[in-house]
């Protein structure tokens, strides 16, 4: 797997995802993110697709949430008591991957980025598409946002009519 099919973690979210991504592969998902929320009962968030590019559904989210919680217990990344949720990506997903950013090449989107771009760190605009090092927004004034992906805190498609158009195409799971 390359650098652009998993998303950019560091810390207690990156030994999580490293624990548990090859058992997502192995049972044919892609992790999407990874997220650890609260201080004295963490909520570890783990938010996947399915590898095959069909619908994810409510069976697939049980099914990873009971690999991923043996694999959790075993490695214990987490210390003390923590609760697991698993869940699927969504039409109005998050863009932790470039392959996300590619993917989604053409539709709506907001991102924050931690420190100032060009004197900004919020922005909306339609996806141009990722490299290595580079996200890529055509803000709404028509000019073009490149945005460090190791600045990226957060980016998200915006729920569009054409977003809702070309995802209902993708096949939903027998």
């Amino acid at each position: 797997m390359d650098d652009t099919e998993h998303p950019l973690l560091t810390g207690l979210e990156a030994r999580i995802a490293n624990a548990i991504g090859p058992t997502l592969v192995d049972m044919g998902y892609e992790l999407v993110r990874v997220a650890v929320l609260g201080k004295d009962r963490p909520t570890v968030q783990i938010m996947a697709d399915r590898a095959d590019g069909n619908l994810i559904a409510v069976e697939d989210c049980e099914a990873i949430s009971h690999a991923v919680g043996a694999v959790l217990d075993v490695e214990d990344p987490v210390p003390g008591n923590w609760t697991l949720e698993v869940s699927s990506a969504g039409i109005d997903r998050p863009l932790t991957r470039v392959k996300d950013w590619n993917r989604f090449a053409g539709h709506l989107a907001k991102a924050e980025t931690a420190m100032p771009v060009g004197g900004r760190k919020r922005f909306s605009g339609v996806v141009l598409g990722a490299d290595a090092q580079y996200a890529r927004l055509r803000l709404d004034d028509g000019t073009e946002a490149a945005l460090p992906l190791t600045e990226v805190r957060k980016a998200r498609l915006v729920l569009t009519d054409a977003l809702i158009e070309a995802t209902s195409t993708t096949k939903r799971p027998s």
